[in-house]
């Protein structure tokens, strides 16, 4: 079933649940979802186990938990994030483990592929009918009524051109969610002109320099920049600069996650960002861009001052709080 269709009919949960298709921000929903219904919050950390790709060469220990007795709860939970990370071997493993789960346990399997793909081939499709399959994939109309719902969640509306244009693009839904948040700070209708600005690279380097700078560890090397462009946009330097920082920070928040993935427009970053990710981790990335988030807020909202210094000295004690909470970086100056 589609993933709206799961949201607005909660069917019946069987012992085996496959999320599938390609939509990583409606997959993490139908996790939190399931979950919900699943297991109380008083149980569930003692009810629910989590295995990556990574951990799934070791096909014993993932079926002595598959068979675990639940502990003051109905029922254990095992829930396995990103399959489709997997070599072919521990795939199949968990194929046949999929079809051995005890009546009572439930196991959750993240295989973020098309329904119809070819390699890999689905996991749901060789797991057996009784399984639940959700199909993430987003086309239009899933499309449309995510930005609907996003925009009324951010108290935002939108020119039907710049709607149109998020339905028809191939742009992964967690971009579009950063983006309309970003956009929804302004506190007016979002132009279709002013979401082709967001979506595509700035262009001027520096903000993006800066913000590179910044969560390589180069903090005195960040500084620098902004300073510069104060220098010749007193005014107008504050939302380019923590705007990068944002974006720049959400990129490598994504990278961080298990099995994460970039969207495919800045796939061609992944070489640079992988290793910060490695190096910031998924919660300080986090932290980084809401941190900047709530920087531009400030600005527009005005209350971060009325004077040109006053967005200065807010973008440098960002960079600053930034650089505290980043790890060190060996020679970084």
């Amino acid at each position: 079933m589609k993933f709206y269709e799961f949201v607005d009919k909660p069917p019946k949960l069987p012992t085996v649940i496959v999320i599938e298709g390609t939509e990583r921000l409606f997959a993490e929903r139908a996790v939190d979802q399931l979950l919900d219904r699943l297991l109380p919050i008083d149980v569930r950390d003692l009810n629910l186990e989590r295995f990556g790709p990574e951990d799934l060469s070791d096909v014993g220990k993932l079926r002595e938990a598959v068979n675990a007795m639940p502990f003051l709860a109905e029922r254990r939970v095992v829930l396995v994030l990103d399959a489709h990370v997997a070599k072919a071997q521990p795939r199949r493993d968990l194929v046949a483990l999929a079809q051995a789960v005890p009546e009572g346990n439930v196991l959750i399997i993240c295989d973020l592929v098309g329904p119809r793909s070819a390699r890999p081939k689905p996991i749901a499709s060789e797991v057996g009918r009784s399984a639940l399959r959700i199909d993430t994939t987003a086309g239009p109309d899933a499309r449309e009524r995510f930005v609907g719902e996003l925009l009324a969640s951010l108290s935002a509306t939108a020119e039907p051109r710049a709607i149109d244009a998020l339905v028809r693009s191939d742009t992964e839904l967690s971009a579009v969610r950063n983006d309309l948040s970003k956009l929804a700070l302004a506190g007016k209708k979002i132009t279709l002109r002013e979401l082709e600005v967001e979506t595509v690279s700035v262009e001027d380097p520096k903000p993006w320099k800066f913000a590179g700078a910044l969560l390589e560890g180069k903090t005195a090397a960040a500084l620098d920049i902004a300073a510069e462009l104060f220098a010749t946009d007193p005014r107008g330097a504050a939302i380019p600069l923590l705007s990068a920082l944002a974006s720049e920070a959400s990129l490598v928040w994504e990278m961080a996650r298990p099995g994460g993935s970039l969207p495919s427009r800045f796939a061609w970053r992944e070489r640079m960002l992988r290793p910060l990710a490695s190096r910031i981790g998924e919660r300080r990335a986090q932290a980084t861009h809401e941190r900047a988030l709530r920087g531009i807020e400030a600005i527009v909202t005005g209350r971060a001052g009325s004077e040109p210094d006053d967005a200065r000295t807010l973008v440098e004690r960002i960079a600053v709080e930034c650089a505290a909470s980043l790890p060190a970086r060996r020679g970084a100056t």
